[in-house]
């Protein structure tokens, strides 16, 4: 029932009149980059790692002004505006803000850009479309599954572009794998799809409890989620260990390889989702996230299967990070760095490459913590995000799809802590015959913070 045949209800803004109608709306909303009397005002919220990279991208490729920066690090934030100030061209310093409510309250930004922590997401992409600008969010769009709808609902009636960043979509070599291979049948029929990540990437240690720097507001900057006790710099890679914050490794990565083969194989939701696994091998620490754990994603005549590890050694050393898709005429396996089409048979085997462009950003070379292989993907997906506003139609990661992909991962984790498969209905937001799994789609707020719900966006 959750397929992508299902899905044209769901989808129905899109089809004949509707989505001229809505796209239209979008265009009423829209500007041309490049003849606006004024600078295009920028704000990030989330002056960390990502959401610095994110922005920078964004300065390459257009003639923004970024006007304000909001973090509740304030030794981060007085950073990011000075090296702000250092790529921007008329060299000023934003703005600075601890809380996002009253930078947004100035409703003086056409683009806001969302790189805060995963827990912070929704509440931080609705209230800047309720501000009037377009929204940049990052992956994975929400913790919960009614935070994910909320966003949708959020977008629709406010009538914003929001891109999501999944930028595999805007990968160059993946865009041309996708078209050589995918789209020209070189696979065939494809009826398996397998997805891992054997990456080393979860911390785990034992710092002890200690008093919170004067720099940082750690209420502020734990919000609607649970407060645990201070144990060091939440936002230097620790908070993505704990599921208070995020959704684990799944939420991290299999969101980005689920996005990628949904958009190469124009699949929506899938019909089920089981998952098992947990901690088995890194017991040693305070991380609660698996360190192990397995997924499928049923389609109509096709699995997609999601593998990750924290520990040992990846099953193919060429692709530890990847999907791969597997037809009667040939295997399709992709990362972020290479592609690579295996002919069963007769044919020609075909390697992508990925794509730097050193060249014409020297800036990147010396750019601190950059991901020289993401930073093309990144100023392309900006430029079709952007591109998008213009023209009023939506982007490549529209916020529907961002939703189906992240509410799918966590949807795995809920099947891995129940122990049974799931089955969602987008249309009745439930998890079919199953009352406390669709308890599960919505979790607590802390304190007076308020959970968004979908219906408020829709009367």
């Amino acid at each position: 029932m959750a397929n992508k045949d299902s899905n044209i209800k769901r989808r129905q803004f899109l089809k004949g009149t509707t989505a001229a109608m809505v796209l239209s709306s979008f265009g009423a909303y829209g500007f041309d980059l490049m003849n606006k009397e004024k600078p295009v005002r920028v704000g990030l919220i989330g002056t960390g790692w990502y959401g610095k990279s994110d922005l920078f991208r964004l300065i390459q490729v257009a003639p923004v002004e970024v006007v304000s920066l909001c973090d509740p690090d304030n030794n981060l934030l007085t950073e990011a505006a000075e090296l702000v100030s250092q790529r921007q061209k008329s060299g000023k310093k934003p703005k600075l803000y601890s809380d996002y409510r009253k930078m947004l309250a100035k409703k003086d930004l056409d683009l806001v850009l969302v790189g805060s922590p995963d827990h912070w997401h929704a509440l931080h992409g609705i209230e800047a479309m309720k501000s009037g600008a377009h929204v940049y969010l990052q992956k994975p769009i929400s913790v919960d599954v009614m935070e994910g709808e909320a966003l949708v609902a959020a977008a629709r009636k406010y009538n914003r572009v929001v891109q999501i960043g999944t930028q595999r979509k805007s990968t160059p070599h993946l865009i041309d794998a996708k078209k050589r291979v995918v789209d020209a049948g070189l696979l065939g029929k494809i009826s398996h799809v397998e997805m891992c990540c054997y990456f080393h990437m979860r911390a785990n240690g034992n710092p002890p409890v200690q008093e919170v720097p004067d720099f940082l507001d750690y209420e502020m900057w734990t919000g609607p989620a649970p407060l645990r006790p201070y144990d060091g710099i939440p936002h230097k890679r620790w908070w993505r260990t704990f599921m208070e914050y995020g959704n684990g490794i799944m939420g991290d990565m299999c969101v980005h390889m689920l996005d990628t083969v949904r958009w190469m194989l124009d699949l929506g939701w899938p019909n089920k989702i089981s998952s098992t696994g947990g901690i088995y091998v890194q017991k040693d620490g305070k991380s609660n996230i698996a360190d192990t754990q397995s997924a499928v994603f049923e389609y109509d005549g096709l699995n997609c299967v999601w593998q990750h590890r924290s520990w040992g050694s990846p099953a193919d050393p060429e692709y530890p990070w990847s999907f791969k898709l597997y037809g009667d005429k040939g295997t399709l396996a992709g990362s972020t760095m290479q592609a690579d089409f295996i002919p069963y048979g007769d044919g020609e085997p075909i390697h992508f490459d990925v794509l730097y462009e050193k060249e014409k950003y020297p800036e990147d070379v010396t750019e601190k913590d950059i991901e020289l292989n993401a930073a093309p993907a990144t100023r392309w997906h900006m430029n079709d995000w952007l591109s998008a506003i213009d023209k009023g139609t939506l982007p490549v990661a529209d916020v529907l799809d961002g939703h189906i992909s992240t509410a799918s991962c966590i949807l795995a984790n809920m099947a891995m802590d129940l122990k049974r498969p799931l089955v969602y209905d987008p249309e009745k937001r439930i998890v079919v015959n199953d009352p406390e799994a669709t308890a599960l789609l919505q979790r607590p707020y802390r304190g007076d913070w308020e959970h968004p719900h979908p219906d408020q966006f829709e009367n």
